[in-house]
């Protein structure tokens, strides 16, 4: 009997967390998605009780562009999604695929010490995952 490898997901995450104020506009908060070539940012905290958002290009195509709203007067906190789904960095990515997957999840912020230290995505993890089977 083989025993599986532990891989954490520190060892799959981006470490580059693009974080936006929730009161960026829809309008400014596109700017830096285009720029940095990234269809999601991470709303920060208010405060150390608070909970991380996520603002996705979908939440946008969905509550701003179908609705006819003008992006320059709709700000994150309206559409984004809070709170954030979380993984300890040192979870092994087996259950984290398990997680993302049960909860039709495309990707999960990873914490350590309840602060925000990465990003993994549903396909990176699976890429990694298939590597070593």
């Amino acid at each position: 009997m083989t025993r599986e490898k532990y891989v954490p997901v520190r060892d799959v995450m981006t470490t580059n967390i693009e974080m936006i104020d929730g009161l960026t506009t829809v309008a400014d908060a596109l700017d830096k998605m285009r720029a940095k070539q990234i269809s999601s940012l991470i709303i920060k905290r208010r405060d150390e009780f608070d909970e991380y958002g996520v603002l996705t290009v979908q939440d946008i195509a969905q509550e701003v562009l179908v609705a006819d709203l003008a992006p320059e007067r709709v700000n994150a906190y309206e559409i984004m999604k809070k709170p954030m789904v979380t993984v300890d960095a040192n979870m092994n990515i087996r259950y984290t695929i398990r997680l993302l997957s049960r909860f039709s999840l495309s990707r999960v912020l990873v914490v350590e010490n309840g602060e925000a230290v990465g990003l993994v995505t549903l396909r990176d993890l699976v890429l990694r995952f298939s590597g070593f089977q």
